[in-house]
């Protein structure tokens, strides 16, 4: 038996959103840093069945069971929101309104969000980064501005209950942060 982890999640229930194009890295090593912790991961997606990773948004990767539609999703249900990144992942999230809806309801209830990379794609659709610090990929960073958000060039940023990074190499400092902001926030109920 592992003693790695304290167990600071324990009891938590967190969504990762993620569709076909996810950046396998994003979705991995998140989900891996809140598990070690206690928590229980859920994987949301557009549809039910798999989900095709990339690596560096060209090279596939693995393939990932979905545990739930988003559409059928509760924001009640869970204590805490992943949003990895990868270019098309958020693409098509943000074209999907449940998917919108989804993360607008969560944000806005004051739950904890961690997003990294071109996640906060569908943050900006949600419609819910004015007034917010952030940070991002690079690509994405006009698009929080003309929506209103601020965006700084950090590792990771935490601003309320978002936390956020800019690409794959910030990974630990997200992971820590998120694993940080999840277990200090209380189940909104």
């Amino acid at each position: 038996m592992s003693t790695a982890h304290s167990g600071r999640l324990s009891g938590r229930t967190i969504a990762i959103l993620a569709t076909d194009g996810v950046e396998e890295v994003e979705l991995v090593e998140p989900r891996r840093a809140v598990e070690q912790e206690g928590a229980t991961v859920r994987l949301l997606s557009l549809e039910s069945g798999e989900i095709q990773a990339m690596q560096q948004d060209v090279h596939a990767a693995g393939k990932y069971s979905v545990d739930q539609v988003v559409a059928d999703a509760s924001v009640d249900d869970y204590d805490g929101l992943l949003l990895p990144g990868g270019t098309t992942n958020p693409d098509h999230l943000r074209q999907d309104e449940k998917a919108v809806a989804f993360v607008r309801e969560f944000v806005t209830s004051g739950r904890p969000v961690g997003v990294i990379c071109h996640g906060p794609w569908t943050l900006v659709e949600a419609d819910v980064v004015r007034d917010r610090t952030l940070t991002s990929y690079p690509s994405v960073r006009t698009d929080i501005r003309n929506a209103g958000g601020t965006v700084v060039d950090k590792e990771v940023v935490i601003d309320q209950n978002l936390v956020s990074s800019r690409n794959p190499d910030d990974l630990p400092a997200f992971c820590s942060a998120v694993v940080d902001v999840f277990a200090d926030t209380r189940r909104a109920e």
